[in-house]
This record gives structure tokens, C-alpha cells and sequence, in this order.
């Protein structure tokens, strides 16, 4: 997952709706490639990385996780007013509705630009967030029964994701359902589970039960780059906050 546009603004041109989605995907697809060619070549960490270093603030909510929890639950009971994923960003179509099951997020944090409407119903999140600004986006996840996300890669190796379970299914023998593959890894994480990862590796994910499964998502800024992939980034960074501006926001759950 990466960026958060909202529906995008009417042309002064004119132009056919559909044209310039068209033209906004191909623009995607194209600098996508770039960046993960770039990147690919500059940073050459493993998939899966040390919140030790990576990111020091992570403890601050893995102890609080239950109240995050509490937070979320309340907005999935209003859940018909979550956005699905493709419903935020149509160049994630493919990979949001696939097999007709929802994706939706509840976006608190996008690239540095808090959402304030929501932030107010998550006060434990707006609290964390307020004392960790290395974390450019947050966002609830809330995968729909049996859904399934087929494999992708993120495009910018600048961010990390951080994943904290909330409400997790559980077999009768009282393992995980949810399952994330990473670079090839099978990972369940429980309720209170963490994991700090590169989605810039290959990845995908299952709800293998008939309940929903909640999730925080984390975006991390990236420590330790190399310094022309940190002036890269930054410039991403700035260019994906004025495409959120220009296009306007619309993430209240």
C-alpha cells in the first residue's frame, strides 16, 4: 500500500473522466517502476527488520495495542462508511477488488497529513502519532472474510511498514487465520503481533476465516539511507503531499 490521494479534481481542460484516470494510472505505473529500479539498486536490507533500529518508537503501540483495538472496533461498526481501497486510490484496483471482497481503510495519517475528523474518533492513535513523527501514515485496515490480496510490491523503499493485529481470527485450534506472506515467509500475527517489514518485497495476504480482520498500519520513515536515496525520498515525500492537496481528501469513516 502506498499513498492515499483522494477523488480527483475536475479538468480545466475538459477531458473525459476516464481519459484522465487513464493518464493518471500510466503516470503512476511509470514512476513506480522508476523508483523501484532506483531504490532497488541503493538499499539492500532484508524484507523483514529489527524495530530496534528501524524504529525505536514502536513499543509505544505495542503497549497500548488493546486500547487502539477499542478504537477500531468502534469504527467497524459503522463500517458501510470505511472507503475500500480502490475507492481512495483507483491505481490499486487490481489488487483491492479482485475477487468482489472489501478492503477498506480508515485513514488517521496520510504522508504527514493528519486527518482530523478521523483522528477525533481515535484519540489513543492521535496521542501516539503526536509523539511519533517519523511515522508519515497510519491507517486502520479492515480485511473482509475470505478476502484475499494477491501479490504486489510497494514502489518506495524510503518507508517501512509496521503492522500491529487488533482483531485477528483464530482457527478452533486457536492459531491465526489471517496469514501475510513476505518475500516467500508465511507470517500469522496474533492479536498484540508485530512486524516491521520492507513492502517493497513481494507480498500478499488471506483472511482464511468468515470474520473481519483489523489491523494497524504503520508507513515509517526509513533511517539510514544512503544520502542520495534520502534526498530521493524526501522529493517523493513533497510530491505526494501536494498530489493529496491538489486532489482533496475525502477519508472520513
Amino acid at each position: 500500500m502506498r499513498c492515499f490521494p483522494g477523488p480527483s479534481r475536475s479538468s480545466a481542460t475538459g477531458a473525459p473522466k476516464d481519459q484522465r484516470d487513464s493518464k493518471v494510472a500510466d503516470l503512476y505505473d511509470h514512476t513506480r517502476n522508476l523508483l523501484r529500479s532506483f531504490y532497488d539498486k541503493r538499499i539492500h536490507t532484508p524484507a523483514i527488520l529489527e524495530t530496534t533500529t528501524y524504529f525505536q518508537n514502536a513499543p509505544k503501540y505495542i503497549e497500548r495495542w488493546k486500547e487502539i483495538r477499542a478504537e477500531a472496533l468502534a469504527v467497524a461498526a459503522q463500517i458501510d462508511k470505511v472507503p475500500r481501497f480502490h475507492e481512495l486510490m483507483k491505481e490499486q484496483t487490481d489488487i483491492s477488488v479482485q475477487d468482489g471482497r472489501d478492503w477498506r481503510m480508515f485513514i488517521l495519517r496520510a504522508y504527514g497529513i493528519n486527518i482530523s475528523q478521523n483522528l477525533e474518533r481515535c484519540p489513543t492513535v492521535a496521542a501516539l502519532l503526536s509523539q511519533t513523527p517519523e511515522v508519515l501514515s497510519a491507517v486502520i485496515s479492515f480485511l473482509a472474510p475470505r478476502k484475499h490480496i494477491p501479490e504486489h510490491r510497494g514502489p518506495f523503499r524510503g518507508i517501512l511498514r509496521f503492522h500491529l493485529g487488533l482483531s485477528v481470527p483464530k482457527s478452533l485450534e486457536q492459531i491465526p487465520t489471517a496469514i501475510l506472506c513476505i518475500n516467500g515467509q508465511d507470517f500469522r500475527l496474533a492479536e498484540g503481533g508485530y512486524l516491521l517489514w520492507d513492502d517493497t518485497y513481494r507480498h500478499e495476504v488471506w483472511n482464511h476465516s468468515d470474520e473481519m480482520r483489523i489491523a494497524l498500519l504503520l508507513d515509517v520513515w526509513r533511517t539510514n539511507m544512503p544520502i542520495d536515496a534520502e534526498i530521493i525520498s524526501k522529493i517523493v515525500l513533497r510530491l505526494i503531499q501536494f498530489g493529496i492537496q491538489w486532489r482533496g481528501m475525502s477519508y472520513a469513516g
